[in-house]
């Protein structure tokens, strides 16, 4: 009897914290992980201070939390879905395609939720920022990664700086990002797909590649 309240209490332990998880990327995403308070989850979600509290213990926890739910998120929309896509450049093109799709159908509220809370600390030093900075390096190494693989194939010319490249792709999927949440509007998407192209066709070994048609 005792392992089965036991084992209740665990159970609603987890369903509670993933309801405030969940809750959370949607409110940092469009406002800020400062504007995540233990007390506005709580009433958000109908919960207790204190049950929402139990689950973190400070507000910076939360803010982690919330970072890293967003990593999980953010992973099983962009990356877990090219696992299955050949190497080289149409898997670097499945990625950058798949982060816009991730952008534009608002997996988070507030558009890429990596782009609003990272302006947000990038200036603040602390946990918040490192964890940050780990999630902006783990997907940046994923393009280099993917474009080292294309240079091997022979896809990529064989002097192409695979850094350079990686940060060009990643600055225009951002700024696709932000300029379709400013507006409210597609067109951002469609211009960023086409620059996008541009890029890795002038990188390419032979530009008039299928992957890139």
């Amino acid at each position: 009897m005792a392992r089965t309240t036991t084992d209740g209490r665990v159970l609603r332990g987890e369903e509670t914290r993933r309801a405030v998880l969940h809750r959370a990327v949607g409110i940092a995403s469009a406002e800020g992980l400062d504007a995540l308070s233990i007390g506005r989850l709580a009433t958000d979600l109908g919960l207790s201070k204190s049950g929402v509290f139990a689950g973190f213990g400070s507000k910076e926890e939360l803010q982690l939390a919330t970072v890293r739910a967003a990593r999980r998120i953010f992973a099983d929309a962009v990356v877990a879905p090219v696992a299955d896509t050949p190497t080289g450049l149409p898997r670097v093109r499945a990625l950058c395609e798949g982060w816009l799709g991730y952008s534009r159908a608002r997996v988070f509220p507030g558009g890429c939720f990596f782009h609003e809370v990272t302006a947000e600390f990038d200036a603040r030093p602390g946990a918040v920022r490192d964890a940050l900075a780990d999630c902006a390096r783990e997907w940046s190494d994923t393009i280099v990664e993917a474009l080292a693989e294309a240079r091997t194939a022979g896809t990529l010319r064989p002097d192409t700086d695979l850094g350079d490249l990686a940060f060009a792709l990643i600055a225009v999927l951002e700024a696709a990002n932000s300029q379709a949440v400013l507006h409210d509007e597609t067109t951002p998407y469609e211009r960023a797909g086409r620059l996008l192209l541009r890029l890795l066709r002038a990188e390419a070994a032979d530009p008039a590649d299928p992957a890139l048609a």
